[in-house]
C-alpha cells in the first residue's frame, strides 16, 4: 500500500480562502473588521519568522492586524497592562501573545490574563476547562487543524480508535478531548506507555505529537491508518554536505508511508494548517462576541 499524501499547504490555501469569505461577508453585512492583535517579547528568531507570517496572512484575509513587539527586558506589570487594553478594545477580536517568552515572564500568568473570548491560541485555562468538559470553547490552532483534515478525508469519525503520542497542553491533551468529541476511542500514549508499538498498532488514527525525530516507524502502523504527524524536528543531514540539515517528523516518512493508508508530510502537512486555524479562530471570536452564527466549517 502506498498512503495517500494528506497535503496541508493545500488544505491550509482552502481554509484561508473560507476565512476571507466570511471576513467579506462580516463588512458587507455588518460592518465589522475581525482583528487580530499579535504580541512578541524579546527578539527570538523562530518567533520574529512566525509573528511576521501571522501579521501576512491575517492582512491577506482582509482582517486587521494589530502587531506589538515589545523589548525583552518589558516588566510583567508592563505586559499585563498591554493585554488588558486589548481585552477592553473592541476592534480587536483575537490576541495572541508570541511563546516562549524571556524567562522573567510568568507564562501562565500572562496567558491566563487574556479575555478567555479571546483567546484565538486556545491556552487559557478556562478554555482547556471548557474543551475538556464539551463546552463551547477557543479550541488551540494545531489540534484543531488535525481534526479538519481528518474530517475531511475520513467525513465521519465516529467510532474509529484513535492514538495521541504525546500529552501535552498545547497538542496531545486537547487533541485527544477533540477526537472525543468526534466519538472517537481514544488512547493518549506517551514516552513511559508500556508496550507502545502494540497500541499504536491498533489505531485507526495515529496522531504523533511527541517531538523526537522518526520515534514512530513504520511497523508500528496498522495497514490503512491514517497519520497526522505533528512533529517537526530538524536533524543532521551529511548527504547535502557538511553542516547541512533537514525536517523530520516524529514518525519514519517513508516506511509508514509504505502501510498507512494517508499520511501527512513534514514539512508541508501539519504546520501551515496552524496558523490557517488561527484566523479561524479570529473570525469564530468575532462571531460570537457580537452575537452571529460561528462559520461553518472553520470550528470544532
Amino acid at each position: 500500500m502506498t498512503a495517500k499524501i494528506i497535503d496541508g499547504k493545500a488544505f491550509a490555501a482552502t481554509v484561508r480562502e473560507k476565512v476571507a469569505g466570511h471576513v467579506s461577508r462580516l463588512k458587507e453585512e455588518h460592518g465589522i473588521t475581525p482583528g487580530l492583535a499579535v504580541v512578541l517579547v524579546g527578539e527570538d528568531p523562530a518567533s520574529q519568522v512566525y509573528v511576521r507570517s501571522k501579521g501576512k496572512q491575517t492582512i491577506e484575509a482582509g482582517m486587521n492586524s494589530y502587531e506589538h513587539k515589545l523589548d525583552a527586558a518589558t516588566s510583567e506589570a508592563d505586559l499585563l497592562a498591554l493585554i488588558d487594553q486589548l481585552n477592553n478594545d473592541p476592534a480587536v477580536h483575537g490576541i495572541l501573545v508570541q511563546l516562549p517568552l524571556p524567562d522573567h515572564l510568568d507564562s501562565d500568568l500572562v496567558i491566563n490574563s487574556i479575555d478567555p473570548a479571546k483567546d484565538v491560541d486556545g491556552f487559557h485555562i478556562s478554555n482547556v476547562g471548557l474543551l475538556g468538559t464539551g463546552q463551547k470553547a477557543m479550541v488551540p490552532c494545531t489540534p484543531l487543524g488535525c481534526l479538519m483534515m481528518l474530517r475531511d478525508h475520513h467525513g465521519s469519525l465516529s467510532g474509529m480508535d484513535a492514538v495521541v503520542i504525546g500529552r501535552s497542553n498545547i497538542v496531545g491533551k486537547p487533541m485527544a478531548q477533540l477526537l472525543l468529541g468526534d466519538s472517537c476511542t481514544v488512547t493518549i500514549a506517551h514516552s513511559r506507555t508500556k508496550d507502545l508499538a502494540d497500541v499504536v498498532r491498533r489505531a485507526d488514527i495515529v496522531v504523533a505529537a511527541v517531538g523526537r525525530p522518526e520515534m514512530v516507524p513504520g511497523d508500528w502502523i496498522k495497514e490503512g491508518a491514517t497519520v497526522i504527524d505533528v512533529g517537526i524536528n530538524r536533524i543532521d543531514a551529511p548527504e547535502k554536505g557538511e553542516g547541512k540539515t533537514r525536517l523530520v517528523g516524529d514518525v519514519h516518512f517513508e516506511s509508514a508511508a509504505a502501510v498507512a493508508g494517508a499520511i501527512t508530510p513534514v514539512p508541508g502537512g501539519v504546520g501551515p494548517m496552524t496558523i490557517a486555524c488561527l484566523l479561524a479562530n479570529t473570525v469564530t471570536a468575532c462571531c460570537r462576541a457580537n452575537g452571529l452564527a460561528e462559520p461553518q466549517g472553520l470550528t470544532a
